[in-house]
């Protein structure tokens, strides 16, 4: 259906060397657009993600940076536009995740993961917001994670919940105040995936309890979290701003 397509746009995708960033930077392409690569310095995975949507037929480009610098974004936004065109699309997947118990926990881990995983998604936004806001138009959408709504029984991760709960009310603010201004803001929050991190053997006892706890009774794949991404991207959302898209296999309902 052609108001699932984004044909003749351009995206830009953070974290888009791994897992969900990458699957969901090719997904874009194959709904038509061209793609703004962004991740970390030294990413194993962008340039693969690159070739991955130049084989699609799509226009791509590999940009370094970590979303705690705002030059560095505002330099990657820039360069997108210049390159592939006007920006239309983001999608702001970069983050990290860690355990630690709350009492024990560092004020340096604290810090570092409400850096990234929520000061990174909103300064993400604003340099995307900059040049989409004076043309009225334009759709973001954010990685949150079931994590900001519910409380993950038996994983010590008061930090990660913290900032996952952050992004889902950051991007219902942004949401309303560019509302009237025609950028839309969504996010979306995977429950369990299998993206590279949680595919290390050290975790496979931990991944059994994570798929015995989901009623689907298995984790999603990376790529289940494309179609969400490509909805709230397109213009088969235009009347949503503000929704928090749970992609959990029901885990939340029990």
């Amino acid at each position: 259906m052609q108001i699932f397509r984004l044909d003749g746009q351009t995206a830009f995708v953070t974290g888009a060397g791994s897992g969900i960033g990458q699957a969901i930077a090719v997904g874009l392409a194959q709904a038509g657009a061209d793609v703004a690569c962004f991740d970390l310095p030294g990413s194993a995975g962008i340039g693969q993600t690159v070739e991955r949507i130049q084989a699609l037929g799509r226009r791509a480009l590999a940009m370094s940076g970590t979303v705690t610098d705002k030059a560095s974004l505002e330099a990657a936004v820039a360069r997108c536009e210049s390159e592939l065109g006007e920006l239309s699309v983001a999608v702001n997947c970069a983050g990290i995740a860690n355990a630690q118990a709350a009492e024990e926990l560092t004020l340096e881990r604290w810090q570092s993961m409400l850096d990234v995983n929520l000061t990174g998604v909103f300064l993400s936004c604003q340099a995307q917001a900059a040049v989409m806001l004076p043309r009225g138009k334009g759709a973001i959408v954010n990685i949150a994670s079931m994590s900001g709504s519910i409380v993950n029984r038996g994983l010590l991760q008061a930090h990660y919940n913290t900032s996952k709960a952050g992004v889902i009310h950051l991007s219902k603010s942004l949401a309303m105040e560019w509302a009237d201004q025609g950028l839309r803001v969504n996010c979306i929050s995977p429950g369990y995936t299998a993206t590279p991190m949680n595919s290390r053997p050290e975790v496979a006892e931990q991944v059994k309890i994570f798929e015995q706890t989901t009623p689907m009774g298995r984790m999603a794949a990376v790529e289940e979290i494309v179609g969400p991404a490509i909805f709230l991207a397109s213009q088969a959302a235009s009347f949503c701003t503000g929704v928090d898209l749970i992609v959990d296999g029901g885990f939340v309902c029990w």
